[in-house]
């Protein structure tokens, strides 16, 4: 299995993001209407599905009011047969839309989550990573009979063993988390105050609604702007409204018209991001090939200047043709770096510096504005 690291290459030309993402609510059944949609023509799938959590009565608190718990009849279903019928159908339709690089995203709670894994391995699907959903906020357990159920599990899956080039924005993540790995866990809270859609009735729409830190991270993680993202089960638009601020399209389907409606109006109201702050994480590796001879071709250092080390305890000349000279030595940068500590490598970009009217300078640095031009 092939993973794209990085959201994209830096080598390839700019892409420009600087459109309205396209996005479309379909009401109507999930796996009928997937069915409708082109084969392998979709970057990422989240999906939401009724958690099937088998309520056989009201739940209430100690003091005998009623929770506003799950009991829509979207979430029953006859049986564990039933519900896995079901699992299976949704599934396939899925995998028929996904490209060869898409990924899938399920969540779910502890009442359904280990079939839909079971039955998603079943069909061919490649788990990559279980990803759980700490909750800073739960829903504490009314009887006292059990563990406080303080998250949820999400299944980030492949479409087969053998996909390729799925998107993995490694680089940007370490980045925002402070150039350490991100966790497979995530401590968000629960969607709470404005964020939460409510009626005018002033109750919630929809009694599962996702935050959209959730999602935003999920589509961080495993997306571009520009992709296509789908949602089978859209409820009220958390992801429709994610992939818009962040530039992606979007497809929602959604069979109940009320939850549809809220979607569309929540959606139609988001702004997408700045396009600069959706631009591709250059890393190193991926960044455009600058040979040191171009600073001197593009005169940001002169033939005859001298580089010395950041304590001035080495010094070497600039030649014109790209090469620098340590008494009689002549080579790389690197070489000559090495050279200079009397160590078997260097790395010349990080050891050697010009000496300018304002002091040190790194050619790192000079580097970096080659290369900021390069990529622009």
């Amino acid at each position: 299995m092939v993973v794209s690291r990085r959201g994209a290459s830096a080598k390839a030309p700019r892409t420009q993001f600087e459109y309205e993402p396209e996005s479309k609510i379909i009401v109507g059944d999930c796996i009928a209407e997937m069915e409708k949609l082109p084969a392998k023509s979709v970057d990422l799938v989240f999906a939401d599905p009724p958690y099937n959590l088998q309520l056989k009565g009201a739940l209430k608190r100690p003091d005998e009011s009623e929770v506003d718990a799950v009991d829509d009849d979207w979430d029953k279903f006859a049986s564990f047969a039933a519900y896995d019928n079901f699992t299976r159908a949704w599934l396939l339709a899925t995998r028929r839309i996904m490209k060869p690089s898409a990924t899938l995203w399920v969540i779910g709670s502890y009442h359904n989550i280990f079939r839909v894994g079971t039955i998603m391995q079943d069909l061919g699907f490649w788990v990559l990573n279980d990803i759980v959903w700490r909750k800073s906020n739960p829903m504490p357990n009314f009887r006292g009979r059990r563990f406080t159920n303080a998250h949820e599990t999400m299944i980030w899956a492949a479409r087969d063993e053998n996909a390729k080039g799925y998107t993995f924005n490694y680089d940007a993540l370490k980045a925002a988390n402070e150039d350490v790995q991100a966790r497979s866990d995530w401590l968000i809270p629960l969607c709470t105050g404005d964020e939460r859609l409510k009626g005018k009735d002033g109750k919630k729409v929809h009694p599962t609604q996702k935050p959209e830190q959730l999602l935003a991270r999920v589509l961080l993680s495993s997306s571009r702007p520009g992709d296509l993202i789908v949602d089978p089960f859209n409820g009220t638009g958390t992801t429709g409204a994610v992939a818009k601020r962040l530039r992606r399209n979007y497809i929602g389907i959604e069979r109940d018209k009320t939850y549809a409606e809220a979607a569309r109006e929540r959606i139609s109201a988001i702004e997408p991001l700045p396009d600069d702050t959706l631009k591709p994480f250059v890393t190193a590796r991926d960044a455009p090939r600058v040979a040191f001879s171009e600073l001197i071709e593009r005169g940001m250092i002169s033939p005859g200047a001298r580089l010395v080390d950041s304590k001035k305890r080495h010094g070497a000349l600039v030649r014109a043709d790209g090469a620098i000279m340590l008494g009689d030595k002549v080579g790389s940068i690197h070489r000559i770096g090495a050279m200079a500590q009397g160590s078997e490598a260097c790395n010349g970009w990080t050891f050697w510096h010009v000496e300018t009217s304002k002091g040190l300078r790194l050619i790192d640095e000079l580097r970096a504005e080659v290369r900021s031009m390069m990529i622009a």
